[in-house]
């Protein structure tokens, strides 16, 4: 079991399938006709694997200490987080904010779309059937399982990623981080917060 109890995904033995052998074959074929080459390849593989939840923390930070920026933020998450030097690319990044009322938490019913330049890679829970599945049928029974038990009268929201249009929770910032500054606040926001299994805490 994964420490957050959920169980790790099985290892992927199986013989190669025919999207994934026509990916070798583009990919090859790429490089035989100079389009691009492994070197180049690798490299972009290499950046998307380092991508970390460091992005989105300073993001979540950011709205903390600036109301003007908080509010950009909410409005198009997007154009907020290229003026941070964010990338989002065609990405369309709705920002969701918990109050004392609700509560956000974001899920990809259909497979695993996920903010991955602001959180980096998905994990391996996000993609589980059991998570997509229950967490839109019965959030609260989903989060209790995650270490996260929510006040009886907070609503809980799901939020539904797609491929072209992501989510990014925006968690309540902690009592008594009045006199810290940006990089000591984004060191309190984990992953899981900026997904809504769970809330930092200072």
């Amino acid at each position: 079991m994964s420490p957050s109890g959920h169980p790790y995904r099985p290892d992927q033995d199986a013989p190669l399938s025919y999207f994934q052998r026509m990916e070798i074959a583009v990919r090859e074929l790429l490089v035989e006709k100079g389009v691009t080459s492994e070197a180049e390849i690798a490299e972009q593989v290499a950046a998307m694997d380092a991508r970390s939840p460091a992005l989105g923390a300073a993001v979540v930070a950011r709205a903390w200490t600036d109301p003007e920026f908080k509010a950009r933020l909410l409005a198009d998450g997007s154009a907020a987080c290229a003026e941070m030097g964010v990338p989002v690319e065609a990405m369309k990044l709705i920002v969701v904010e918990n109050t004392p009322e609700t509560h956000n938490v974001v899920v990809c019913t259909l497979c695993s779309c996920y903010p991955r330049n602001l959180l980096g890679l998905p994990p391996d829970w996000y993609k589980q059937r059991a998570y997509r599945s229950r967490t839109v049928i019965e959030p609260r029974k989903v989060l209790a399982e995650f270490g996260l038990t929510l006040p009886e009268g907070t609503d809980v929201q799901v939020h539904d990623s797609t491929a072209d249009m992501r989510y990014l929770v925006l968690p309540m910032r902690p009592a008594g981080t009045e006199d810290m500054d940006e990089a000591a606040l984004a060191a309190l926001v984990g992953r899981d917060a900026m997904i809504g299994v769970a809330v930092p805490t200072a």
